[in-house]
């Protein structure tokens, strides 16, 4: 395969991250983060704005307790099942993913929280092909503030489109500007 394009939404964003900095772009003509994890969450000496070890400590402490309790909240923030349930997200969509985090290996989910804290920072510059971002704006999993916002002047050539009101699910939710994004970069 040659000029392949990667992309992730979420965690998927620091695989594609991690790739292209570990492996470079030989054969990849772009990359899409889609609500990125990257730069780095964690509150630190050197990233202030970060959020502090006790959250992701709590987010950890409540998916041992009782995962499934965890993971209804993770969802209704996923989706901002808050304001677009009904809207933009109905119960059946909703119920879809439930189904398929419930059916995950609990260990699984404990575990994957603890990779939200990893560091991107010296990744990023690495980076030497066309990149998309997209982000919502109203995303309560992974705030633009906290991530896709502070990313440009760390990847070389990097293009944000802020999805306004859009959650951390923006696929799903807002599919069709996601989509004209990806088209409008693909046909670049």
């Amino acid at each position: 395969m040659r000029d392949g394009v990667l992309a992730g939404h979420s965690m998927g964003t620091g695989e594609v991250t991690r790739y292209l900095a570990s492996y470079g772009s030989g054969r990849v003509a772009k990359g899409v983060l889609i609500s990125p994890i990257p730069p780095y969450l964690l509150q630190a000496g050197d990233n202030p704005d970060g959020v502090t070890q006790s959250l992701f400590d709590g987010f950890v402490a409540a998916a041992q307790a009782d995962t499934p309790a965890w993971m209804k909240g993770f969802l209704d923030n996923f989706y901002n099942m808050d304001t677009l349930r009904g809207t933009l997200v109905s119960d059946q969509a909703w119920q879809a993913s439930w189904n398929l985090a419930v059916g995950a290996s609990a260990a699984a989910a404990v575990a994957c929280i603890r990779t939200w804290a990893t560091d991107f920072r010296a990744d990023l510059p690495e980076i030497d092909v066309p990149m998309l971002v997209l982000h919502g704006d109203a995303d309560q999993v992974l705030p633009i503030g906290k991530t896709a916002s502070r990313l440009p002047g760390l990847i070389k050539d990097m293009h944000l489109v802020v999805v306004q009101g859009g959650p951390h699910a923006i696929p799903w939710t807002h599919a069709a500007q996601v989509n004209t994004a990806l088209l409008d970069f693909l046909g670049t």
